[in-house]
């Protein structure tokens, strides 16, 4: 799914590390290098460069600031979940607002929120470079609040399609900046663990519109929408700015007082300020121009790879399924209650969410890829085989609950492979010199696919039947395992120069 599944790898991917140097991360805030003729270390690359062995600091401030960081994610999850209990076609939107819509103009309300995230991508990762990664997230509760007080009052269309843009806008900036905050703020020993805070609360906050859902009327559920970020702001405002941009702006004496918040008195703040002191001075030093780093064979290659791997995970049908759900049901007449499924697959994505965290580290990308995958065409398949029989035969007849079975199995192995995974590729298989550039467009790319995707599967169902949409992205991932098969390349356990030279030499 969109950015709940396009920034999941990046805070898997915030511990990850190979043999000989630490994996660098695809770089939110580098994406401010677009603008300029040379490009730099990405930031996350900087911070999860592991330094030498350190004393121990408290790990409890670093838990809150992580935990605060992410009630953002919880907030962007709840505008992800929005469009589900909606109903199908936008039926319960309808009634309840009284506003007539097309299943055409509903589809627009479900995607403007993908395309408003996408159009952020850049500019958060500039603003975080210029204000920090605090105060970034901080303003972005305002238009949050727009955005769901347009949603709470609508009398037009005009208004639910503002309001969605523009709670996609704030969504899409959590989902660059939250990560690179808690990165930016963790020992490398919790690295990981915070990293996953952020695609856990993402996927929280979609079941958490689930349930709500179920029971409120879709105002209500807007008006708890609306004070989730400023419940994030009233937490998050206690928290320190990372210390690490701190050290960018030259403010050694802030960025020391940041460390002592964060790991306490006792922590040797010193020998962590070298260590990100000399990172900061050597990417000054290597900064070379976009212009000669792309000419590589290298990047050429990750470039193919990253947006053949973005492709091939929106193209899956994830996002329609997260965003359309409880309409999926509907038009399965499960017995089961549409909203009842709903939760029931919100549950298992969380719990999938969980479960990837611990593994995604320890088996082969390849491998990883490959099986989620084999299985996200197998489901898909098997749920346009549902769908046919449904109306053409009566075999499904007794048993209408069978969709939730290939839906949950989708949502879990999607979590164990193509949701994490091509970011966390993207952040090993490019060279420091380009993946600013590479992590913004990639983001961007891969909020495009996802309005696409979102947005034209009402019209492909109506076109070709529910059956036929899912054949159709059966197809996707059945090209997609050729793409894993024969061009991805398997990267754990080598280190960034080893992958660059394999690129290299094919």
């Amino acid at each position: 799914m969109a950015a709940n599944y396009v920034w999941e790898a990046e805070n898997a991917a915030a511990t990850c590390s190979t043999t000989n140097e630490s994996t660098p991360l695809l770089s939110a805030s580098g994406q401010a290098n677009m603008t300029e003729k040379n490009v730099g270390v990405s930031q996350q690359t900087l911070v999860s460069t592991d330094s030498p062995p350190l004393s121990q600091g408290k790990k409890l401030p670093q838990y809150l600031a992580g935990v605060a960081a992410t009630l953002g994610a919880l907030a962007a999850g709840m505008v992800l979940g929005w469009s589900s209990p909606a109903g199908d076609n936008g039926k319960n939107l309808e009634e309840q607002y009284a506003i007539p819509m097309s299943p055409e103009e509903f589809s627009w309300i479900g995607s403007l929120a993908t395309l408003g995230a996408g159009a952020i991508c850049v500019p958060i990762g500039i603003l975080a470079d210029l204000i920090g990664r605090r105060t970034s997230m901080l303003i972005m509760v305002v238009p949050f609040c727009v955005g769901w007080l347009l949603i709470i009052f609508s009398n037009s269309l005009i208004m639910f399609y503002f309001g969605r843009f523009i709670t996609g806008v704030s969504g899409g900036a959590f989902c660059v900046a939250a990560p690179l905050y808690t990165a930016e703020i963790a020992e490398s020993s919790i690295r990981g663990t915070l990293g996953s805070f952020f695609q856990l609360m993402l996927t929280i906050g979609i079941l958490l519109t689930y349930i709500l859902g179920t029971f409120l009327t879709m105002q209500q559920l807007s008006i708890i929408s609306a004070v989730v970020p400023l419940i994030f702001f009233g937490v998050f405002f206690f928290m320190p700015e990372t210390p690490f941009y701190y050290l960018q702006k030259g403010n050694e004496d802030a960025a020391r007082k940041s460390l002592i918040k964060l790991r306490g008195l006792q922590y040797d703040i010193e020998s962590e300020l070298q260590a990100q002191r000399e990172v900061v001075e050597e990417s000054k030093r290597n900064q070379v121009s976009f212009s000669v780093a792309i000419q590589s064979k290298a990047t050429k290659k990750g470039f193919v790879i990253a947006y053949g791997l973005m492709f091939f995970q929106q193209m899956s049908g994830v996002n329609s399924i997260i965003f359309y759900s409880s309409g999926i049901f509907t038009k399965a007449g499960s017995s089961i209650p549409p909203n009842e499924a709903t939760i029931i697959v919100g549950v298992v994505q969380v719990l999938a969410v969980f479960a990837s965290t611990i593994v995604v580290d320890r088996l082969g990308r390849r491998i990883l890829l490959l099986s989620s995958i084999i299985t996200l065409l197998v489901t898909t398949f098997v749920m346009g085989i549902y769908y046919y029989c449904l109306e053409n035969t009566t075999a499904f007849d007794n048993i209408k609950w069978f969709a939730i079975i290939p839906l949950c199995i989708f949502l879990i192995m999607f979590n164990f492979g193509f949701g994490p995974l091509p970011w966390m590729m993207m952040a090993e298989i490019f060279a420091p010199e380009v993946k600013g550039i590479a992590g913004s467009s990639a983001c961007l790319f891969n909020w495009i696919m996802a309005f696409i995707v979102t947005k034209f599967y009402s019209n492909m169902t109506n076109t070709l039947q529910s059956y036929g949409t899912f054949w159709i992205f059966s197809v996707f991932c059945a090209v997609g395992i050729f793409f894993v098969y024969y061009l991805v390349p398997e990267t754990k356990g080598k280190s960034l120069d080893e992958i660059q030279r394999e690129l290299n030499n094919g």
